[in-house]
């Protein structure tokens, strides 16, 4: 029940001066998160984990945890040699069966600054959560939940529990609490890797944004600075493994926020540019990305039966109008009520008239059963409007999505919402996202992939990239190998949840396919920077490394910052500290003025503008993201500059 033991390496002091974070789970996630914090922000963390005998995957679980205490190892030797280790900033990992209010005491919860509660039992962590507010009402609160509505409703209710116990607003940001889902943090950095070959993103906004690494520019060639240079690598022209001999710092290391006048000092050097990413597979054919649902009422054949009978229309119109002399507009009214049989015979006219009548008539015949197919269509097209979609005739570029399980889905809707065409496989019928799937209109194949005949269905020699993401690691390879057999160039990415596993298959790959793009992902890799972050501080959005440094991406309200109120962009920006990337405006309008670039109102109705002018004077009221360095950060926001070792 409550009991537990504790596994002390590295004891922590029990000080009031001692701030750290928990992380309290029972699978994979707690241990890559409590790397995540240690090695990226350099926290003191606290792990609270199950008996070695009880955990569940515990094959992979003990791998994390190995990796876990290799990195924990390597950052206390680093703070070793640099000489400021102290015994605070030892870290320590605890063994507990449930978090009860006895282990979240025993963990320092009522002195640490954030608790992660990552369990996969959704009734575990808030049971936790309830518990560990009433004893730090001011701390900080990240839960793993997968049902998203009652996650609102908790995050809410925890939200107003510590401003009533704390006396501070609902916004203050003391004692928020973050809920997320791993599949919902993990999804835009598999759409990602699909789209660029790369999970190094930031999201914000609805935007995904890349840092890009290029060489350093031919004479004659200009750099694209893409929407601005992040840093300075360490590698030159004359050292190009100086990003692997340098330990980050001093002269030979990246220059991480450089100034116009540094990026265009640094001749030969390569620089880390930030991106947006978009789709970069052929473009499809018009109507192809999506169909009109005008166009799918009715068949090819009835619309060129359609088009037939009006140009018969057209044609006797025109007849009649060189017979008779009449009006365009009276000859074809006179046309159309013969068509419809219902006009007066005409057996006095002369026998021009009379042949152009006989015509009318005929074709009107044929109208009758062209019109009734039509109405016959068109009500099983609606009948059927709700069943799953085919892939379309010549149909290229897409992606290949397989499983629509709770990764599948999330992954689906984020590329659906890229406007990137995607074809689904899924073998089960009632999987939780065929609904998703009729509700986007995206193709769906069902069937088992591992079948011949399935991938051909969904056009796999025409794709632009395979997102394997069904929970059975072999199902995933096994597809992926038959993919590359029928197209040896097809960028693969293949979900796999064991490490050792993972590696084998990706260096194989690699080893066979050397010229295709091949990427294995853990979903509980790619979601432990996304709560990461959110245990730093909800303004936190992510960190893309540098070579062996960080950057930190911030979303920041301007108020109460001195560094930034009443600043240009341009005098805000502070190199090697932070610079301003972007602002958040209403309805696209910057100063009265309609603004565009990447992530502005032209980019399915975002609010933030990057391409920003120097001479912008920030306000107040606004709220911007900046990329910043850990320390640069830290300064800003006022709070305690980390104790291990330099700003790595």
């Amino acid at each position: 029940m409550g009991t537990h033991t504790g596994s002390v390496p590295n004891q922590v002091p029990q000080g009031d001066g001692y701030a750290h974070m928990v992380v309290c789970g029972d699978d994979g996630l707690a241990h890559r998160l409590a790397a995540e914090l240690r090695g990226v922000y350099r926290e003191q963390v606290t792990l609270v984990v199950p008996p070695s005998g009880r955990r569940v995957r515990q094959p992979v679980v003990g791998r994390a945890r190995a990796a876990s205490a290799a990195l924990l190892d390597m950052v206390n030797a680093a703070v070793n040699r640099t000489g400021n280790g102290d015994a605070a900033d030892a870290d320590r990992e605890l063994e507990a069966t449930e978090p009860t209010e006895d282990v979240l005491a025993d963990a320092g919860v009522e002195r640490a600054t954030a608790l992660a509660l990552v369990y996969d039992d959704d009734e575990t962590n808030i049971r936790a959560a309830l518990t560990a507010r009433r004893l730090n009402p001011r701390l900080r609160l990240v839960l793993r939940l997968y049902n998203r509505r009652l996650g609102q409703h908790i995050e809410e209710l925890l939200d107003q529990s510590a401003a009533l116990a704390t006396g501070d607003g609902p916004g203050s940001g003391s004692g928020s609490t973050t809920v997320l889902s791993d599949a919902d943090t993990a999804a835009p950095a598999l759409a990602a890797t699909a789209l660029v070959g790369t999970s190094k993103i930031v999201e914000t906004d609805g935007i995904l944004l890349r840092a890009v690494e290029r060489q350093p520019p031919r004479p004659g060639e200009v750099a694209d600075p893409g929407l601005c240079t992040l840093a300075l690598l360490s590698a030159t022209s004359n050292d190009p493994a100086g990003a692997d001999g340098s330990e980050g710092s001093g002269e030979h290391g990246p220059q991480l926020l450089p100034d116009a006048a540094a990026v265009e000092a640094a001749t030969g050097r390569g620089t880390v540019a930030l991106e947006q990413v978009s789709y970069s597979g052929p473009p499809l054919a018009a109507g192809r990305a999506g169909v009109p649902a005008f166009g799918e009422l009715f068949s090819r054949r009835l619309r060129w039966s359609l088009a037939g009978l009006a140009a018969c229309v057209v044609a006797l119109a025109v007849a009649l109008m060189v017979v008779t002399g009449d009006h365009p507009v009276h000859a074809t009214y006179v046309t159309l009520l013969d068509l419809f049989a219902i006009n007066e015979p005409a057996h006095n006219d002369d026998r021009g008239r009379q042949i152009l009548q006989l015509l009318s008539g005929f074709v009107g015949l044929l109208l009758l059963p062209v019109l009734l197919a039509a109405v016959l269509e068109a009500l099983g097209t609606f009948r059927t409007a709700s069943s799953l979609r085919k892939p379309p005739r010549g149909l290229g570029g897409h992606v290949v999505l397989l499983g629509l399980g709770k990764i599948g889905t999330r992954v689906l809707t984020r590329l659906r919402e890229m406007d990137i065409p995607v074809v689904c496989v899924e073998a089960d019928p009632e999987a939780r996202g065929m609904a998703t799937a009729r509700r986007l209109r995206v193709p769906v194949v069902l069937g088992d992939v591992t079948q011949e005949g399935v991938l051909e269905a969904a056009k796999i020699h025409r794709a632009h990239s395979l997102l394997a993401l069904t929970s059975v690691d072999t199902t995933n390879l096994e597809a992926v190998l038959y993919a590359r057999s029928v197209r040896s160039r097809l960028r693969v990415v293949l979900r796999l949840y064991d490490d050792d596993f993972a590696t084998a298959v990706y260096r194989t790959l690699r080893a066979a396919h050397p010229r295709a793009l091949t990427r294995s992902r853990s979903v509980t890799h790619l979601a432990a920077p996304s709560f990461a972050g959110a245990m730093m501080g909800r303004q936190i959005l992510g960190a893309i490394p540098v070579e062996r440094r960080v950057l930190l991406f911030a979303a920041v309200r301007v108020a109460g910052h001195p560094q930034l109120e009443g600043k240009t962009v341009g005098e805000a920006f502070r190199p090697g500290a932070w610079r301003v990337l972007a602002l958040e405006v209403s309805d696209g309008v910057l100063d009265g003025e309609r603004v565009g670039g990447a992530g502005s109102e032209g980019a399915r109705g975002s609010r933030l503008v990057w391409e920003l002018p120097d001479t912008y004077v920030l306000r107040g009221s606004d709220r911007v993201v900046l990329a910043a360095t850990r320390r640069g950060l830290a300064e800003l926001l006022g709070r305690r500059v980390v104790r291990r070792g330099a700003d790595l």
